[in-house]
């Protein structure tokens, strides 16, 4: 099995505030950290109930303050939100503070729906300019700045280790083009995961960051003790997002709302989004992530655990890291 990163979502369970969630992401970073896991990644998300990863160079400072030796980083940063100038100086500060720590992700979609977007002050145009503004942001982690007269302090000279992420082919693209490793989103979006991974190594470049690709592919992970437990908390994972994605103007389905959508046709959107997901037992978990390991040829797996709470998310990072021996890659690690 290939190195195995976390996604953190910082998620808010049923009956959980947002100081448990952060306390929980204490937990979890610490576990993994523990148990041999590479690194562990917080999303930028805004105006979703159950995500708290909202401002997320804040929340990877409050977890690297609470660990010692696991890589920390964002998974990822919506870069056309921000300005490269921005993004530099914080992550600079990061690398600054915990060095040899912090990566960086970098995604273009707005992490939020069109109301969220405006309310961002986030230009509709913004995402055409990715691929020039992470080139920016690069120069301004380097050791010379793209810009006469503007220095990203503290950030520069940093070299942050930036990755792509992408849930199309457009991502694969300009992470090849660029010659910097990508992180594939299959654990929501898998419908492109094979012909992005086949893009993105045809048309890789190499650059002085990478010699060679390297793809992380995602997957989603519910493990539990029993294999009904496991299965349990799969059917709740389907409700949580039947909820998130069918609920219109802030007035969530009632629950028998929630079971007409996962009875009619769809319940599809919903189960296509979890294609990619193990659940059971550890024998269950490391068979189906040495399959999908196989069949993609990745070079590190990035998982979202799932689960209704705190407890149940640290037990499922427990039990993936004693079915699988994480801490010894297969190939070098960016």
């Amino acid at each position: 099995m290939p190195p195995l990163t976390i996604l953190d979502l910082a998620s808010v369970g049923e009956g959980e505030t947002i100081a448990d969630s952060f306390a929980g992401s204490v937990a979890l970073a610490r576990l993994a950290e523990e148990t041999g896991y590479q690194r562990v990644w917080y999303a930028e998300h805004h105006s979703i109930a159950s995500i708290a990863s909202s401002a997320t160079a804040v929340l990877i400072a409050h977890i690297a303050a609470h660990t010692s030796t696991i890589r920390l980083g964002s998974g990822g940063i919506m870069l056309p939100n921000h300005s490269p100038l921005v993004i530099a100086e914080q992550f600079g500060t990061l690398a600054t503070l915990h060095p040899g720590r912090i990566d960086l992700g970098l995604g273009r979609a707005p992490g939020s729906d069109q109301a969220t977007a405006r309310a961002l002050r986030r230009d509709p145009s913004a995402a055409d300019t990715f691929p020039q503004d992470v080139m920016e942001l690069r120069g301004l982690l380097s050791d010379e700045s793209p810009i006469p007269g503007v220095h990203a302090i503290p950030g520069e000279g940093t070299h942050v280790p930036l990755w792509i992420l992408g849930s199309s082919l457009y991502g694969a693209q300009v992470a090849a083009l660029l010659g910097l490793p990508y992180a594939f989103a299959s654990h929501f979006a898998p419908q492109e995961l094979h012909a992005a991974i086949r893009i993105y190594r045809e048309r890789f470049r190499p650059s002085p960051e990478l010699a060679q690709p390297y793809v992380m592919a995602g997957v989603n992970v519910i493990a539990a003790d029993t294999e009904e437990a496991a299965r349990a908390q799969l059917q709740t994972s389907r409700r949580a997002r039947a909820k998130r994605f069918f609920t219109r103007a802030d007035e969530p389905l009632t629950e028998a709302e929630i079971d007409a959508v996962l009875a009619s046709p769809r319940a599809a959107a919903v189960d296509e989004m979890l294609r990619y997901t193990a659940v059971g037992t550890p024998p269950t978990i490391a068979a189906f992530l040495g399959d999908f390991a196989r069949d993609t040829g990745a070079d590190e797996l990035v998982v979202v655990h799932h689960a209704q709470d705190v407890a149940s998310r640290l037990r499922s990072v427990e039990l993936l890291a004693e079915a699988s021996d994480s801490s010894t890659a297969a190939t070098p690690v960016p």
